[in-house]
């Protein structure tokens, strides 16, 4: 069966596609949705950061990801009660991180409000939805973004202007 492909059930035996996360930090959070019926998972800042009024910062999340699949990709979404309430977003909405990127997946927020915000560690900061597959199973996995891939870390603009 190749990657990707639409497992079968079989007793204890996952259907679907499989995305692997690993923890690069002890106070990163695997990615769970809110509801039964939710779309996106979410994604915890793992370090306090403040965002000045009008400024943008790079919240770490301390989680890489490989998709079986590496026709998947994940978008990162803004949080709309972030937004509502404290004039919190994601800069570049929607965020795309591909299947090859292996670094730590951090999330842009820019505080469009005229008070500093404060992200504390722990935090969800911004909705991960996965895009080019249905049917997912998030697991946890140590083994995964040890293989290089030609982009490897590089991230935020590396692959050119």
């Amino acid at each position: 069966m190749g990657k990707g492909e639409s497992k079968e059930m079989t007793g204890n035996v996952l259907t679907g596609n499989i995305i692997y996360f690993r923890k690069l930090h002890d106070k990163a959070v695997i990615p769970v949705k809110g509801s039964k019926k939710a779309k996106g998972y979410d994604l915890h800042a793992i370090e306090d950061v403040e965002i000045l009024a009008g400024e943008w910062a790079l919240v770490k999340t301390g989680l890489c990801w490989q998709p079986e699949d590496d026709k998947v990709c994940l978008g990162i979404r803004p949080r709309s009660g972030l937004a509502l309430k404290f004039g919190v977003t994601v800069l570049n909405a929607p965020g795309t991180i591909d299947a090859d990127y292996q670094g730590d997946i951090g999330v842009i927020l820019i505080n469009h409000s005229k008070v500093d915000y404060l992200v504390s560690a722990g935090d969800r900061v911004a909705q991960m939805i996965i895009e080019g597959a249905d049917d997912v199973h998030i697991i946890e996995s140590d083994t995964i973004c040890k293989d290089k891939t030609e982009r490897g870390e590089g991230g935020f603009g590396s692959t050119g202007k």
